[in-house]
């Protein structure tokens, strides 16, 4: 199904399934744990193996030797595979470093062996027997000194530029220059990366946990150049990815070639240690964010840089994105530096670009808001646009902005907020509210599905989408339900396979409408099929409560299936609405907080997400994604930091004692609203994404919030009290 004109009425506006909030249909199995996870997947062949990863101990250099003689003969041990042994391997189109290293050493923590025994024990004691030695080479892995050789940006990414930014800026009769920094970051999802693998002959299937079936599947198949179509890819149930289980990592390869080696099936799962240097992070950020203005508070010039690091093959955080697109300026600058740092792959982490981004730009905001003497949310209203700034004949399709604020005002008592800082007392705690605007683009790409109708009325819904605890299975269910007008408890959804239609897959915020939009795309298909083999009209035939009508005639929709059934297979693609009109979501986070008068301990007190984004197709679940994300929002803003050992290029606090997320005990009273918004450019669904939206802008509310409390104006991220400690009022 083509999508290039607005969607007009269609059966999903009869929200008698879409659109209600409806618990998860995979909410039994996960709360029983029958869910299946990767590793726990015994059931799907016999005669496992046990595979257990060793990691390079250098950042970067070469494997001088490596003897793995005594882990060979260890008891139980049934392979070693090593890049000596395991034959010609290619990278990956997705992958910036290669997955199994040797001899060259690219960070600190690739794979350099595997090794596969009887049971984990054994092989983790193998593994320990395996003597390295290295010749360790001078690597870079400081952003704030490698910041220094970057002057400018690389030649295929460069500078975005709208008039005379540095001439307007410069005679701007108010100004801010300020530099802002976010840390690395890690996913820290609960499930790790896991896999079992399986050859029979030359086929090769492995049950994983992967975001993105298709570029699994591809990227495997390239790794060990083999044909796709030998290449099975399983990943039913994802225990959490945001991003980081977008791409092939080391266990998927490790787990086939110790397969291979070994002759049967094994499975591995990296170690928590494993995660944050052997996969990806989001990097760190340094951030030049200047804002010039007339004294009434109109913008005239915005400039937003942003350096930050990774691999040589890698590239940098797209922290500008928001700031090319949020904000009226007649005057722009917006551009990204790539320092090259010898660190750990950085990549896609949740709402990759925007989060960090507006931690630094929603800060800066508040600070000109401040030099100007104005209310922050009446200076980001008066700097609102209906129009790309950039090219200001390209209109948002939709932009709430402005009422998400006002809304989320009225909602949260905004007007009881004091005129200055550190003026509000609650006992020994100094409190303070802050305000940050919430963006996240909305992205198209083509999904497909299938849809099966059999003799019992059952509508079977066959994507290789995959549900990373988002709640795919129960929006593609209710999207089917809708459609062909029958019960949740008449529509089975099977997911995650890279034998079913490829889908969008999960990331980027882009999942839920175009993997709907599929489904919908295949069940009008399958409509028409089942109309006409009933003897109606398609264009007037009616779908509900399990009959279709045409005229003054119906009939069981079970009756179309026929004694074989039938199926319809269709995917979405899309025209060029999204050219002609900017796509986006919007929203506004306002957070009040606590700190402590005399120990600058802070504590968040309640938080309010407003969002602008489409209909939402299932409240509940579209809730859930909200306020995981805001207290992810948490993390970043207050506790998260991968601190990098300068000297020896890691990570040093890569597991979950050392790296410091929000636990129960952090977090207060949530509230989410939904505009009520519908968006017909964007598919047939009329919906666009949330889960990302809901963590875009929640760190600089909270350093607002912090500023708001204290007088205190933090700029490098986490706001940990001993950045507080020697600036807080003085306590009376």
């Amino acid at each position: 199904m083509k999508f290039d004109t607005p969607a007009t009425t269609n059966p999903i506006d009869q929200l008698k399934v879409v659109g209600r909030p409806t618990s998860r249909i995979d909410g039994p199995l996960k709360t029983t744990g029958t869910a299946p996870y990767a590793y726990e997947r015994h059931d799907v062949v016999a005669n496992q193996a046990y595979g257990h990863v060793v990691g390079s101990t250098i950042a970067k250099g070469r494997i001088a030797s490596m003897d793995v003689r005594a882990a060979e003969a260890a008891p139980g041990v049934l392979a070693v595979v090593t890049a000596g042994n395991a034959g010609t391997l290619a990278k990956g189109s997705r992958n910036i470093a290669t997955l199994l290293g040797g001899p060259a050493i690219e960070h600190y923590h690739q794979a350099i062996a595997l090794v596969v025994a009887e049971s984990f024990e054994q092989a983790r004691a193998a593994a320990a027997l395996i003597r390295v030695d290295y010749a360790r080479a001078d690597g870079a892995f400081d952003l704030e000194r490698a910041k220094e050789r970057v002057t400018g940006p690389s030649d295929d990414d460069p500078d975005s530029t709208l008039g005379d930014f540095a001439g307007a800026f410069a005679a701007a009769p108010v100004q801010l220059d300020a530099t802002y920094r976010t840390p690395d970051q890690s996913h820290a999802m609960m499930e790790p990366h896991a896999t079992i693998a399986a050859w029979r002959g030359d086929q090769l299937t492995v049950w994983t946990s992967n975001q993105m079936i298709d570029w699994a599947a591809t990227d495997l198949a390239k790794t060990l150049g083999l044909p796709k179509e030998k290449v099975r890819v399983v990943s039913p149930f994802v225990g959490g990815g945001f991003g980081g289980k977008l791409f092939l990592r080391a266990d998927t390869l490790l787990a086939a070639l110790g397969a291979r080696a070994a002759g049967r099936p094994v499975k591995v799962a990296l170690p928590r240690p494993f995660l944050m240097n052997n996969t990806t992070h989001r990097p760190a950020t340094i951030q030049r964010i200047r804002i010039g203005a007339t004294p009434d508070g109109r913008i005239t010039a915005i400039g937003h840089e942003s350096w930050s690091g990774n691999l040589p093959d890698g590239k940098p955080e797209n922290a500008v994105d928001q700031t090319r697109l949020l904000y009226a300026a007649p005057n722009r600058l917006t551009g990204t530096r790539l320092a090259v740092l010898d660190l750990p792959e950085g990549n896609a982490m949740r709402a990759p670009g925007e989060a960090p981004g507006l931690m630094a730009l929603e800060i800066a905001m508040d600070e000109m808001a401040e030099k100007l003497g104005l209310d922050p949310i009446a200076f980001r209203i008066l700097n609102d646009t209906q129009v790309d700034p950039e090219k200001p004949d390209r209109p948002f399709s939709q932009r709430q902005l402005v009422e998400c604020l006002r809304l989320g005002a009225e909602r949260f008592g905004w007007s009881r907020r004091g005129a200055r800082p550190a003026r509000n007392r609650d006992g020994r705690w100094l409190v303070g509210t802050g305000v940050a605007a919430a963006f996240r683009n909305n992205l198209l790409t083509t999904s497909a599905a299938r849809v099966r109708l059999d003799p019992r009325g059952t509508v079977t819904v066959e994507t290789d989408m995959t549900d990373i605890g988002t709640g795919s299975y129960t929006i593609l269910a209710q999207t089917a339900a809708e459609m062909m007008g029958v019960g949740l408890d008449k529509v089975v959804v099977r997911l995650g396979d890279s034998s079913f239609p490829v889908s969008a897959g999960s990331g980027g915020q882009w999942g839920a409408n175009n993997s709907t939009a599929g489904v919908y795309a295949a069940c009008v298909k399958l409509r028409e099929m089942a109309a006409q083999k009933l003897g109606f009209n398609s264009a007037d035939a009616v779908f509900s409560d399990g009959m279709v009508r045409s005229g003054n005639r119906s009939a069981p929709l079970a009756q179309a299936a026929g004694e074989q059934g039938i199926a319809a297979e269709d995917a979405i693609e899309y025209g060029d609405l999204g050219k002609r009109y900017q796509q986006s979501t919007f929203g506004a986070h306002f957070v009040e907080v606590g700190v402590d008068a005399a120990t600058a301990e802070i504590r968040v007190r309640r938080m309010l997400a407003v969002c602008a984004a489409g209909r939402i197709l299932n409240p509940l679940s579209a809730r859930s994604q909200v306020i995981g994300a805001m207290t992810m929002g948490v993390g970043a803003a207050l506790m998260e930091e991968l601190a990098v050992d300068t000297r020896a290029g890691f990570f040093v606090n890569h597991d979950l004692a050392g790296y410091e997320v929000p636990v129960h005990a952090d977090i207060p009273h949530q509230e989410v609203v939904f505009l009520d918004e519908t968006d017909p450019l964007s598919s047939p669904m009329k919906a666009k994404g949330v889960g990302e939206l809901g963590l875009c802008g929640v760190g600089a509310a909270i350093a607002n919030a912090v500023h708001d409390a204290t007088g205190v104006r933090v700029r490098d991220y986490p706001i940990t009290l001993d950045k507080l400690l020697d600036r807080m009022p003085e306590v009376g």
